[in-house]
């Protein structure tokens, strides 16, 4: 019986406000042209910075050394060595920004072959078999609590060491040298019914009745990863970790004339599990690690991941080798049929062209809406320059921000070929023109109003106050002080709605940076991109170039609150740009990439959500004046 696999991985954030967890799921082609599969679950720890990057790094480095040596005769050296690839990749970025040091991951990853599994484990995250109704785990676990229970079952128990929690960590990717690696020597052979879970630590607050009476119940992958993230979220842990999970259905084949292609997403390079640039580079495999079993590097997992997402699709109907699909948001099934590929003609035309129908200012102040949907479009000049530069003076005295004036149009919204499907799906929207603030807003200036409304000043973290972004601020500060510029002008001032930011970022073109399809380096402040600036803090408003319409750091530097509340995607959004009323408002959506995200998170589309009344080190304000 020729057997069958199915995927799908979903993640939840928990009880923390971000995730350093990451999961990549990578279809391969075997020696006799039959489809498997690559997955990779990536702990991070570090906090958000440097556990995100340390899980994306490692999660990168060891997809691209069993997809460059894949397939092969010798599954377990290759997953061994890409261990250690992924090892090495922490090593070089910390020696390059000692800022990074203490950063790492645990990891769990398998690769499905022929009705097999080869697995590989740095940490304590799991590889689980269920099988006739039993939780089975396959890897070992390198935690302390871990270590004992295998001393236990080898005859040779040990009496725990006071001060010591059973959950500290005895291996883990650091950068320096590997304490444990558990690599199958030899494949485990799969049987119809059996079913896969790789998951982060996350899901340690379920039981393994908790997580077998789901399984009976759930049928789909999907359905099943989706019913444990639910169950921990119900349990509501105090201090929940994030969570990750990948699930594997094993089925019989299926006749592949009967049920057409696989269903899988094409690429677009992901925000937070793209490659900083130190990745770039081939890395040496150095000898293999010495085996320190009993030793301990006293690493406390900070917890589990960055990013979150499905991916489902049926094995045995996949073709060739394809690129690497990677998770980044909860995907709906329904959402996978909806997704565009991008043709070479596509990516010709949208950077011959710019999508942004300019309507010019005196005729917009008495154009209807209806009449700005098809707007006649005029020949656009390569670099579209905005009317004007405004300021208002405040009532208390002073200036407020300089705010550019943008220009009206109409814009595709969102992507295409991301298999983000909160990005999706792609729809035109008209823009009003509006006045946007030329610069981050910087702290001198947010302290204005802190001042003047008995506030207390955001934390400038030794920098200069006049001449960065603020940072930690709120949603709701925001909003607060976009309330106070209008009170002391009289104009209306607010934050930009969803459709603005990306109107004005983009400059309307289709495009996932504004300069262009590919990551540039010195075009931003970001994790790898290659500025030599550093990844702990924002660095000086207007550093680099401006957008074509003469706005700074749309891209890096801080990310931006908008007003919108939180949703999953862009089914029913306004044709209009407007502020989106509804979805959870307990989360706002936050743009444009920071100092710490990678470079493929300040792509245009990118879309982030953080909790309204909590404050981030890396999310400032820009804001928006109404023009009437």
């Amino acid at each position: 019986m020729v057997l069958d696999f199915e995927l799908a991985g979903v993640q939840i954030d928990g009880a923390r406000d971000y995730q350093e967890d990451a999961f990549l799921i990578t279809n391969l082609t075997d020696a006799d042209g039959r489809p498997s599969a690559l997955v990779i679950v990536a702990d991070g720890m570090g906090g958000h910075a440097a556990g995100n990057v340390a899980s994306n790094m490692a999660v990168q480095a060891f997809n691209k050394h069993i997809s460059a040596n894949y397939p092969t005769t010798n599954i377990a050296e290759i997953l061994e060595q890409a261990v250690i690839k992924a090892n090495n990749s922490i090593k070089e970025t910390i020696a390059e920004t000692p800022a990074l040091s203490g950063m790492g991951c645990t990891m769990v990853a398998a690769i499905l072959e022929d009705g097999n599994i080869w697995w590989g484990s740095v940490g304590d995250s799991h590889c689980y078999l269920i099988r006739n109704q039993e939780l089975i785990k396959k890897n070992d676990d390198h935690s302390y609590g871990g270590f004992l229970d295998r001393m236990e079952a080898q005859g040779v128990p040990m009496e725990p060491e006071p001060g010591l929690a059973r959950n500290m960590l005895m291996s883990a990717l650091t950068g320096k040298d590997i304490n444990e690696i558990d690599i199958s020597s030899e494949p485990f052979a799969l049987e119809m019914g059996d079913r896969i879970i790789l998951c982060s630590d996350g899901l340690d607050s379920l039981s393994a009745e908790t997580i077998l009476q789901h399984s009976e119940s759930a049928e789909s992958p999907k359905e099943y990863a989706d019913a444990l993230m639910a169950a921990i979220e119900e349990a509501n842990v105090p201090r929940q970790d994030n969570a990750t999970a990948v699930v594997v259905n094993v089925k019989e084949a299926v006749d592949l004339t009967a049920t057409g292609m696989f269903a899988a997403t094409t690429r677009e390079a992901d925000a937070q599990l793209s490659q900083p640039a130190s990745l770039q580079q081939e890395t040496t495999i150095p000898d293999e690690p010495k085996s320190k079993t009993g030793m301990m590097i006293g690493i406390v997992v900070a917890v589990i991941l960055a990013i979150g997402g499905i991916v489902a699709f049926n094995m045995m109907e996949m073709g060739t080798q394809t690129e690497p699909t990677v998770a980044d948001v909860e995907m709906d099934m329904e959402d996978v049929e909806d997704i565009e590929t991008e043709t070479v003609a596509d990516r010709i035309d949208d950077e011959a062209q710019v999508e942004a129908t300019v309507v010019d200012s005196a005729e917009q102040a008495t154009t209807t809406k209806a009449e700005k949907v098809a707007p006649v479009v005029a020949t656009q000049p390569e670099k579209i320059v905005a009317d004007k530069i405004i300021q208002d003076d405040l009532k208390s005295g002073g200036k407020g921000p300089l705010m550019v004036v943008v220009p009206a149009g109409k814009f595709a919204m969102g992507s295409t070929s991301s298999r983000n499907s909160n990005e999706r799906p792609r729809h035109d929207v008209v823009v009003e023109q509006f006045a946007v603030s030329q610069y981050e807003i910087t702290f001198a200036q947010y302290d204005l109003f802190a001042k003047a409304n008995g506030r207390k000043l955001p934390d400038s973290l030794f920098l200069d106050r006049k001449t960065h972004p603020v940072v930690s601020v709120s949603w709701d500060d925001a909003y607060n002080y976009t309330r106070w510029l209008s009170s002391e002008t009289g104009h209306k001032y607010r934050l930009a709605n969803e459709a603005e930011w990306e109107y004005m970022a983009s400059t309307g073109k289709k495009l996932p940076f504004w300069w262009g399809y590919d990551e540039e380096p010195n075009r931003a402040h970001c994790f790898g991109c290659g500025t030599n600036l550093n990844p702990r803090k924002p660095t000086k408003i207007g550093s680099f170039e401006p957008n074509a319409f003469g706005i700074y750091d749309t891209a890096g530097n801080v990310a931006e609150w908008v007003h919108d509340c939180w949703h999953n995607n862009y089914k029913g959004a306004p044709e209009y740009a407007e502020i989106w009323e509804g979805g959870d408002c307990t989360f706002r959506v936050v743009r444009g990439g920071a100092y710490s995200t990678p470079a493929q998170s300040i792509r245009n589309a990118k879309r982030d959500k953080f909790r309204s009344d909590k404050v981030y080190d890396h999310v400032g304000i820009r804001v928006v004046r109404e023009i009437r």
